[in-house]
């Protein structure tokens, strides 16, 4: 595919937004790419990381390995996404912790977006495609409900943690740092992060390469052989992960470390009439707004593209 320096700064920019999605604990960087069009091509082209492409390098050279990578996409990609989920994820600490409806307020409405834009390419219903979609959306709800688990930072944890996450990260509705949190390794990542820890940083990332190149072979294969119900699932899937973006929460329990800090383990969701405080719902409702129109301009990109 012949693309122009245009083409891939869009791709990185694209990259910029799956990378700020993936930094929030609800929202995936995988509906993103799915949004903007780019998301059987991301899949495709990781699945095809194997030891024919290692063969290619050694027996025609790195202009013919570097082709057959798709290397100017994952380059333009990844530069968008690790810049913005390294400098993203605290804004994103910092924002839940502070203004927690406004900013779930505006991930609501990406996603209430993604549902529509995501199922609307489903071409042909039927009772195995339903079933899909209810599939998808009873196990993300179930997902969004399990409790938080306390932080562990045993390299071991890291690793698992880094390749479970990274499978979600793909995967349109299901947020990684959304698991993250639930195995309690989010604030463990975001302070290795901020604190430059090498070798946590690296434990995480060969548990996500390792994950990553597993995952996007079965996802690869379910969208060739089996590409309605996927879609129906995923569909679900973003659905059923509303619950964890709904902007107005009560907290049932909490964790307490070592240093007295407090951070919410069991939270369900409530009526904003029904929230104790300023529950901001007119500045939530245009957020909702924001959020929606910010996916309907990322699909005619997209579209416009491809």
């Amino acid at each position: 595919m012949h693309r122009r320096f245009t083409d891939y700064l869009l791709i990185s920019l694209k990259g910029l937004a799956m990378g700020a999605a993936d930094a929030v604990p609800g929202v995936s960087g995988g509906t993103i790419a799915f949004i903007s069009g780019i998301y059987e091509e991301l899949i495709s082209t990781i699945s095809n990381v194997n030891l024919s492409l290692f063969k290619t390098l050694f027996k025609k050279g790195l202009n013919d390995f570097w082709t057959q990578l798709n290397g100017n996409f994952i380059l333009a990609l990844l530069s968008g996404i690790i810049v913005s989920y390294v400098s993203f994820m605290r804004l994103a600490s910092y924002l839940i912790e502070n203004e927690p409806i406004l900013i779930w307020s505006f991930f609501f409405g990406l996603i209430i977006a993604s549902i529509y834009f995501v199922g609307k390419q489903i071409k042909k219903w039927n009772v195995t495609i339903i079933i899909g979609l209810l599939f998808g959306a009873s196990s993300a709800y179930y997902i969004t409900s399990l409790p938080s688990l306390a932080t562990n930072e045993s390299p071991f944890f890291l690793f698992f943690a880094g390749a479970l996450a990274i499978c979600a990260m793909i995967l349109p509705g299901i947020s990684g740092s959304f698991i993250l949190v639930i195995l309690g390794a989010y604030k463990t990542l975001s302070d290795a992060l901020h604190d430059f820890d090498l070798k946590k940083i690296i434990v995480f990332a060969t548990g996500a390469v390792i994950g990553l190149l597993s995952f996007s072979h079965l996802l690869k294969w379910l969208f060739k052989h089996y590409h309605n119900l996927t879609l129906a699932i995923l569909t679900g899937f973003i659905f059923g992960s509303l619950n964890k973006v709904w902007p107005w929460k009560e907290t049932l329990t909490w964790h307490v470390n070592s240093k007295g800090i407090k951070t919410p383990l069991l939270e369900r969701s409530i009526s904003p009439f029904s929230f104790e405080g300023d529950n901001h719902i007119v500045f939530a409702i245009l957020l909702i707004i924001v959020g929606f129109l910010t996916i309907f301009i990322l699909e005619k990109v997209g579209s416009k593209k491809h």
